[in-house]
């Protein structure tokens, strides 16, 4: 036999788990005073061997509680102060996770890694920057339309003797004219500070978000590889396995939700075209949008393009209201069904309560992430927990 210190031979300590590709390169080159290092995720063995575990002493145990109840107070002082980032966070990994399809699409297609990444990122860019293209310009030039027309407005109301009565009693032209005025819609929007701060704030968010987005498009694999690794290896196959499948799900209902929200826009916009309703490709954003938002989105935009048909003609306010009656009966029976219970399987009732607590928990981000949440419990409810107590 050899002694240790021949070549070839390593003179540290001992890996008792499986070797290291560090370990094996070193064995291969033949040489001990090489350093290599390892994997991304493989201990170095540089460092020593851990020592036996400290003696469990009530002064040791009370310590430690000690210790873990001021960190605890620690993580949630942290998380109540970052609330608003971490939202961000999962806004970011939400997205993320619902883009990584076709990132991997593209690279299949033979596109690099980085290419694809920017392709994806460029086209949800330049979606939102047409989203907002459609939107601003008749929101504002409406909104200051109606400010403009609102004392007209009230005058014809005055004509009716009743009406007329209750504007003297209660001076209501005094108040809208007072209402209407710049300097008191600039005091409620918080004078120019408030309104810049709101908009800086606004893009804060959103480049936040996109650069996060990006971050975790690029560094998926790795993300997801580093998650799984801080699972026992015992249990790491099949952490893998249900980990692989709820991420295939979000990414399905994403594409879904997507698919449904573009036909639903589409419809609106030939519609909003063949009545002759204002802003054709506005109103088709907006219904596209709220149609992202589980159980009453689609109502929402419904509302929207109603009112403002009503504002336009009576009859094509009735027209609107006919068709999106028709179209949300084909949506929820012949169109969601197709498209989202293949990819995301959820019981209505899970999904409606899903909704609401999301709603409450987080706003309109709770509720596009409750329904893939609930998925993913449901998974881990069958696979997990229901066989573990059947065991027992």
């Amino acid at each position: 036999m050899p002694d240790a210190g021949q070549p070839g031979h390593r003179t540290g300590p001992v890996n008792r788990g499986r070797p290291s590709r560090a370990a094996d390169t070193a064995t291969e080159a033949g040489d001990a005073d090489v350093l290599v290092e390892p994997g991304e995720f493989e201990p170095s063995g540089r460092f020593g061997v851990p020592g036996r575990p400290l003696r469990r002493s009530s002064f040791l145990v009370g310590f430690t509680g000690a210790l873990g109840v001021l960190l605890a107070y620690a993580v949630f002082l942290g998380v109540r102060n970052a609330a608003g980032i971490l939202v961000l966070v999962v806004i970011a990994l939400f997205l993320a996770v619902g883009l990584h399809p076709a990132v991997v699409r593209l690279r299949r297609w033979g596109l690099p890694h980085g290419l694809a990444v920017a392709v994806v990122t460029l086209t949800v860019v330049l979606l939102i920057i047409g989203g907002l293209l459609a939107l601003v310009p008749p929101v504002v030039t409406q909104s200051g339309q109606f400010v403009q027309q609102l004392p007209g407005y009230v005058e014809d109301l005055r004509r009716n003797p009743t009406v007329n009565d209750l504007v003297v009693r209660y001076d209501v032209m005094d108040r809208v004219r007072s209402a209407a005025d710049a300097d008191t819609i600039g005091r409620a929007l918080g004078g120019v500070l408030g309104g810049a701060q709101l908009i800086f704030g606004t893009i804060f968010r959103v480049l936040t978000v996109l650069v996060l987005t990006i971050y975790f498009l690029a560094y998926f694999d790795r993300l997801r590889d580093l998650g799984y690794a801080l699972v026992p290896r015992s249990r790491r196959e099949r952490v893998r396995l249900i980990g692989d499948e709820i991420l295939t799900r979000v990414g399905a209902y994403m594409v879904g939700a997507l698919a449904i929200a573009v036909l639903a826009g589409a419809s609106t916009f030939v519609f909003a075209l063949v009545v002759g309703l204002p802003y054709p490709f506005a109103l088709a954003v907006v219904v596209a949008v709220t149609d992202l938002i589980p159980q009453i989105g689609a109502t929402l935009g419904a509302v929207v393009v109603t009112l403002v048909g009503l504002a336009t003609d009576l009859p094509v306010g009735i027209a609107c209201l006919v068709f999106f009656l028709v179209y949300q009966q084909v949506e929820n029976y012949l169109i969601y069904p197709k498209i989202m219970r293949r990819a995301v399987s959820v019981n209505e009732v899970a999904a409606l309560l899903a909704a609401l607590l999301g709603v409450s928990l987080l706003g309109v981000v709770g509720a596009l992430i409750a329904i893939p949440m609930v998925a993913a419990l449901q998974l881990i409810l069958r696979e997990v927990v229901l066989p573990r107590q059947d065991a027992r």
